[in-house]
């Protein structure tokens, strides 16, 4: 895997990532760090990118798994070091899982199984953070809702 990341300009503090599959991420700094709040921060991309991890982890096990999974959301809050480096100390997922009957024991599998086994992110994040993990079912009856 592979990356390159550029910084924009002379001033600021804005950097373009180019991803090994050609896709471009935009970072930026605080204004307070000499950023212009254009983008998101480097440490809020790395967050942004274990939520990706694991909720990918958990629709393909849950579709694997026979389960019709209709929605998956992931809501990660997060605690920092106070002084540098600035690791992350703890993150909570709290995972929304939308679909059609599914089975509580299949969805706090998927979750177990990628925070224990599949997620690279979350596994190398755990290194120095504690991690906790809440979920909830939405069941998707599938009903139209009456027209207005």
């Amino acid at each position: 895997m592979e990356c390159t990341v550029r910084w924009t300009g002379l001033s600021g503090m804005s950097f373009l990532a180019e991803t090994g599959s050609g896709h471009l991420v935009a970072m930026d700094g605080a204004p307070d760090g000499g950023g212009r709040n254009l983008a998101p921060r480097p440490m809020e991309v790395v967050l942004a990118g274990t939520g990706g991890c694991t909720a990918y982890d958990v629709v393909l096990i849950l579709r694997k798994s026979g389960q019709d999974i209709r929605g998956c959301e992931v809501k990660l809050s997060s605690e920092r070091a106070e002084k540098d480096p600035k690791v992350f100390t703890k993150i909570h997922f709290h995972f929304i899982v939308t679909g059609r009957k599914l089975k509580p024991n299949l969805v706090e599998r998927a979750i177990k199984l990628s925070h224990e086994k599949y997620c690279s992110a979350s596994i190398m994040l755990e290194k120095t953070a504690e991690m906790t993990h809440t979920y909830e079912i939405v069941d998707d009856l599938g009903e139209l809702a009456d027209p207005a």
